[in-house]
Protein backbone atom coordinates (compact mmCIF):
# COMPACT_ATOMS: atom_id res chain seq x y z
CA UNK A 1 0.00 0.00 0.00
CA UNK A 2 1.41 3.37 -1.01
CA UNK A 3 1.61 6.02 1.66
CA UNK A 4 -0.88 8.88 1.36
CA UNK A 5 0.73 11.94 0.07
CA UNK A 6 0.58 14.72 2.56
CA UNK A 7 1.22 18.41 2.03
CA UNK A 8 4.04 19.88 3.95
CA UNK A 9 1.84 22.29 5.95
CA UNK A 10 -1.07 19.96 6.55
CA UNK A 11 -4.36 21.51 5.55
CA UNK A 12 -3.31 24.43 3.44
CA UNK A 13 -5.69 27.32 3.53
CA UNK A 14 -5.44 30.33 1.33
CA UNK A 15 -5.04 33.44 3.44
CA UNK A 16 -5.78 36.89 2.12
CA UNK A 17 -3.35 39.58 3.36
CA UNK A 18 -4.77 43.09 3.72
CA UNK A 19 -2.39 46.07 3.31
CA UNK A 20 -1.28 47.63 6.62
CA UNK A 21 -1.56 51.39 7.09
CA UNK A 22 0.32 52.70 10.11
CA UNK A 23 -1.75 55.11 12.27
CA UNK A 24 -0.45 58.68 12.68
CA UNK A 25 -1.00 61.22 15.49
CA UNK A 26 -1.31 64.28 13.22
CA UNK A 27 -5.08 64.58 13.58
CA UNK A 28 -4.95 64.16 17.35
CA UNK A 29 -2.10 66.69 17.67
CA UNK A 30 -4.03 69.22 15.62
CA UNK A 31 -7.09 68.79 17.81
CA UNK A 32 -4.97 69.13 20.94
CA UNK A 33 -3.33 72.32 19.63
CA UNK A 34 -6.70 73.86 18.80
CA UNK A 35 -7.96 72.97 22.25
CA UNK A 36 -4.93 74.62 23.90
CA UNK A 37 -5.38 77.78 21.81
CA UNK A 38 -9.04 77.94 22.76
CA UNK A 39 -8.20 77.52 26.44
CA UNK A 40 -5.53 80.25 26.29
CA UNK A 41 -7.89 82.62 24.50
CA UNK A 42 -10.56 82.08 27.13
CA UNK A 43 -8.00 82.54 29.90
CA UNK A 44 -6.66 85.82 28.49
CA UNK A 45 -10.18 87.07 27.83
CA UNK A 46 -11.14 86.32 31.41
CA UNK A 47 -8.03 88.08 32.76
CA UNK A 48 -8.67 91.12 30.55
CA UNK A 49 -12.26 91.35 31.71
CA UNK A 50 -11.14 90.94 35.32
CA UNK A 51 -8.56 93.74 35.00
CA UNK A 52 -11.12 95.98 33.30
CA UNK A 53 -13.62 95.31 36.06
CA UNK A 54 -11.03 96.11 38.75
CA UNK A 55 -10.05 99.36 37.01
CA UNK A 56 -13.68 100.40 36.64
CA UNK A 57 -14.33 99.69 40.31
CA UNK A 58 -11.27 101.75 41.30
CA UNK A 59 -12.28 104.61 39.01
CA UNK A 60 -15.79 104.63 40.43
CA UNK A 61 -14.35 104.59 43.94
CA UNK A 62 -11.84 107.36 43.21
CA UNK A 63 -14.26 109.48 41.14
CA UNK A 64 -11.61 111.43 39.22
CA UNK A 65 -12.19 115.14 38.64
CA UNK A 66 -10.72 117.37 36.00
CA UNK A 67 -7.54 119.23 36.97
CA UNK A 68 -7.69 123.00 37.31
CA UNK A 69 -5.10 124.89 35.28
CA UNK A 70 -5.27 128.68 35.45
CA UNK A 71 -3.14 131.66 34.48
CA UNK A 72 -2.70 133.48 37.77
CA UNK A 73 -0.23 136.26 36.98
CA UNK A 74 1.27 137.95 33.94
CA UNK A 75 4.31 140.18 34.34
CA UNK A 76 5.39 142.50 31.52
CA UNK A 77 9.17 142.62 31.53
CA UNK A 78 9.56 144.54 28.28
CA UNK A 79 7.44 145.84 25.44
CA UNK A 80 8.59 147.90 22.48
CA UNK A 81 7.16 148.97 19.13
CA UNK A 82 9.23 150.16 16.18
CA UNK A 83 8.57 151.36 12.64
CA UNK A 84 10.95 151.65 9.65
CA UNK A 85 11.43 155.36 10.46
CA UNK A 86 12.16 154.85 14.12
CA UNK A 87 14.05 152.03 15.82
CA UNK A 88 12.78 152.98 19.26
CA UNK A 89 9.26 154.22 18.86
CA UNK A 90 7.54 155.69 21.91
CA UNK A 91 3.90 154.52 21.63
CA UNK A 92 2.62 157.42 23.75
CA UNK A 93 3.94 160.02 21.32
CA UNK A 94 3.13 158.18 18.08
CA UNK A 95 0.31 159.57 15.95
CA UNK A 96 1.01 157.90 12.63
CA UNK A 97 -1.72 155.32 12.18
CA UNK A 98 -0.96 154.87 8.52
CA UNK A 99 2.30 153.02 8.93
CA UNK A 100 2.81 150.35 6.34
CA UNK A 101 4.75 148.11 8.69
CA UNK A 102 5.72 147.85 12.32
CA UNK A 103 7.37 145.36 14.62
CA UNK A 104 6.70 144.49 18.23
CA UNK A 105 9.12 143.15 20.81
CA UNK A 106 7.68 141.64 23.94
CA UNK A 107 8.82 139.71 26.98
CA UNK A 108 6.22 138.53 29.45
CA UNK A 109 6.41 136.21 32.43
CA UNK A 110 3.43 133.96 33.13
CA UNK A 111 2.60 132.12 36.33
CA UNK A 112 0.18 129.21 36.02
CA UNK A 113 -1.39 127.33 38.91
CA UNK A 114 -2.24 123.65 38.62
CA UNK A 115 -4.70 122.28 41.18
CA UNK A 116 -5.22 118.54 41.56
CA UNK A 117 -8.44 117.85 43.50
CA UNK A 118 -8.22 114.08 43.06
CA UNK A 119 -7.24 111.29 45.42
CA UNK A 120 -4.69 110.12 42.86
CA UNK A 121 -1.82 111.78 41.02
CA UNK A 122 -1.89 113.48 37.62
CA UNK A 123 0.83 113.18 35.00
CA UNK A 124 1.11 116.24 32.73
CA UNK A 125 2.83 116.15 29.39
CA UNK A 126 4.70 119.08 27.86
CA UNK A 127 2.36 121.99 27.16
CA UNK A 128 2.79 124.82 24.65
CA UNK A 129 1.26 128.29 24.74
CA UNK A 130 1.03 130.90 22.00
CA UNK A 131 0.62 134.68 22.40
CA UNK A 132 -1.40 136.28 19.61
CA UNK A 133 -2.30 139.80 18.48
CA UNK A 134 -5.49 140.08 16.42
CA UNK A 135 -5.16 136.44 15.37
CA UNK A 136 -1.47 136.75 14.44
CA UNK A 137 0.91 134.48 16.42
CA UNK A 138 3.78 136.46 17.93
CA UNK A 139 5.64 133.89 20.03
CA UNK A 140 5.44 130.62 21.92
CA UNK A 141 6.27 129.29 25.37
CA UNK A 142 6.55 125.71 26.57
CA UNK A 143 6.06 124.13 29.98
CA UNK A 144 7.90 120.84 30.61
CA UNK A 145 5.88 117.81 31.64
CA UNK A 146 5.60 117.03 35.35
CA UNK A 147 3.85 114.80 37.86
CA UNK A 148 1.50 116.28 40.45
CA UNK A 149 0.64 114.55 43.69
CA UNK A 150 -2.91 114.06 44.90
CA UNK A 151 -4.64 116.99 46.62
CA UNK A 152 -1.87 119.43 45.80
CA UNK A 153 -1.32 122.86 44.24
CA UNK A 154 1.67 123.56 42.04
CA UNK A 155 2.95 126.76 40.42
CA UNK A 156 4.37 126.61 36.90
CA UNK A 157 6.31 129.45 35.30
CA UNK A 158 6.75 130.20 31.62
CA UNK A 159 8.27 133.03 29.60
CA UNK A 160 7.29 134.27 26.16
CA UNK A 161 9.86 136.35 24.29
CA UNK A 162 8.89 138.07 21.04
CA UNK A 163 11.79 139.60 19.12
CA UNK A 164 10.69 142.16 16.54
CA UNK A 165 7.68 140.32 15.19
CA UNK A 166 6.70 142.10 11.97
CA UNK A 167 3.16 143.27 11.30
CA UNK A 168 2.12 144.54 7.91
CA UNK A 169 -0.27 147.29 6.78
CA UNK A 170 -3.59 147.18 8.60
CA UNK A 171 -2.25 145.17 11.55
CA UNK A 172 0.67 147.57 11.96
CA UNK A 173 -1.70 150.53 11.85
CA UNK A 174 -3.95 148.91 14.46
CA UNK A 175 -0.98 148.19 16.70
CA UNK A 176 0.25 151.78 16.59
CA UNK A 177 -3.28 153.09 17.12
CA UNK A 178 -3.83 150.78 20.11
CA UNK A 179 -0.52 151.82 21.63
CA UNK A 180 -0.61 155.57 20.97
CA UNK A 181 -4.28 156.44 21.33
CA UNK A 182 -5.62 153.79 23.70
CA UNK A 183 -2.45 152.82 25.56
CA UNK A 184 -3.88 149.32 25.51
CA UNK A 185 -2.74 146.33 23.47
CA UNK A 186 -4.92 143.27 23.73
CA UNK A 187 -3.28 139.86 23.41
CA UNK A 188 -4.50 136.30 23.68
CA UNK A 189 -2.67 133.40 25.28
CA UNK A 190 -3.79 130.05 23.88
CA UNK A 191 -2.64 126.57 24.77
CA UNK A 192 -3.60 122.96 25.37
CA UNK A 193 -2.74 121.22 28.62
CA UNK A 194 -2.60 117.44 28.29
CA UNK A 195 -2.75 115.15 31.31
CA UNK A 196 -3.30 111.57 32.40
CA UNK A 197 -4.80 110.48 35.71
CA UNK A 198 -2.65 107.77 37.31
CA UNK A 199 -4.36 105.00 39.31
CA UNK A 200 -2.24 102.16 40.74
CA UNK A 201 0.59 102.87 38.24
CA UNK A 202 -1.93 102.77 35.39
CA UNK A 203 -2.44 105.88 33.28
CA UNK A 204 -5.88 106.81 32.03
CA UNK A 205 -6.43 107.79 28.39
CA UNK A 206 -5.13 111.24 27.55
CA UNK A 207 -7.32 114.14 28.65
CA UNK A 208 -6.98 117.75 27.62
CA UNK A 209 -7.85 121.20 28.95
CA UNK A 210 -7.75 124.11 26.51
CA UNK A 211 -6.62 127.44 27.96
CA UNK A 212 -7.75 130.73 26.40
CA UNK A 213 -6.73 133.92 28.21
CA UNK A 214 -7.33 137.48 27.03
CA UNK A 215 -4.85 139.96 28.49
CA UNK A 216 -4.39 143.71 28.00
CA UNK A 217 -1.04 145.47 28.37
CA UNK A 218 -0.30 149.18 28.79
CA UNK A 219 2.79 150.02 26.70
CA UNK A 220 3.43 153.27 28.57
CA UNK A 221 3.27 151.62 32.00
CA UNK A 222 4.84 148.36 30.82
CA UNK A 223 2.24 146.58 32.92
CA UNK A 224 -0.76 144.27 32.70
CA UNK A 225 -4.10 146.08 32.96
CA UNK A 226 -6.60 143.22 32.67
CA UNK A 227 -6.80 139.43 32.42
CA UNK A 228 -9.70 137.09 31.68
CA UNK A 229 -9.26 133.34 31.24
CA UNK A 230 -11.62 130.67 30.06
CA UNK A 231 -11.50 126.91 29.64
CA UNK A 232 -13.44 125.08 26.98
CA UNK A 233 -13.76 121.85 28.89
CA UNK A 234 -12.12 118.59 29.74
CA UNK A 235 -12.05 116.27 26.76
CA UNK A 236 -10.56 112.88 25.91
Amino acid sequence: MQPRATQPNGNHRLQHHHPYYPTTSSSSSSASFKGCCCCLFLLFSFLALLILAVVLVIILAVKPKKPQFDLQQVGVQYMGISTPTSTSLDPASTTSAAATSASISLTIHMLFTAVNPNKVGIKYRESKFTVMYRGIPLGKASVPGFYQEAHSVRNIEANIAVDRANLMQADAANLIKDASLNDRIELRVLGDVGAKIRVLNFDSPGVQVSVDCAIAISPSKQALTSKQCGFDGFSV
